[in-house]
């Protein structure tokens, strides 16, 4: 589809590029600011864009934001831990405990890979971008990047195995 506008750009990707972002920094107020940081650098750079990879080039721009972020972060202040465990635990059924305390426990295992890692899942696997257009988003060659997509993928199923067997 493409953009007439910054206005149009910003209604069809901004729950695209959100939830990327807070995977990444796990806070809503910074995937917050690091989206509108994307959404400024795009209406500045925009006319740099081809309109067919207009979706594969926000995320290189909110990958790109989110790599300044970390920088500054890490010269300021140090990262909290505790994102998940933090998520309300509801007390209804016991169905509903069990698939949260799956979910926080694949949620662990995810946020114990490393972090190229986890990238690599999030664009290809979640947000559906091809290998090819993940790879360009991340600078690494397309072998790489199938190779970061295939350990996390392996690193996950070995953590639930071994949950499995726990159980």
């Amino acid at each position: 589809m493409e953009p007439n506008s910054l206005d149009d750009l910003y209604e069809n990707y901004v729950a695209d590029i959100y939830r990327y972002l807070r995977s990444l920094c796990h806070d809503h107020h910074a995937a917050e600011d690091l989206m509108q940081e994307t959404f400024y650098r795009a209406y500045l750079y925009l006319e740099d864009c081809r309109e067919e990879r207009i979706k594969p080039w926000l995320f290189r721009v909110a990958y790109n934001a989110f790599v300044d972020y970390k920088r500054k972060e890490k010269r300021s202040v140090s990262k909290e831990d505790g994102f998940f465990s933090g998520l309300p635990h509801p007390e209804t059924t016991e169905g509903t405990l069990l698939r949260q305390e799956r979910w926080e426990e694949t949620a662990l295992a995810f946020s114990r890979l490393p972090e190229v890692q986890r990238h690599a899942l999030l664009l290809h696997d979640y947000h559906g971008l091809t290998y090819k257009e993940a790879a360009g988003i991340m600078n690494v060659g397309l072998s790489q990047y199938k190779i970061l997509v295939f350990r996390a993928r392996q690193k996950l199923r070995e953590a639930d195995r071994r949950r499995n067997e726990h159980e």
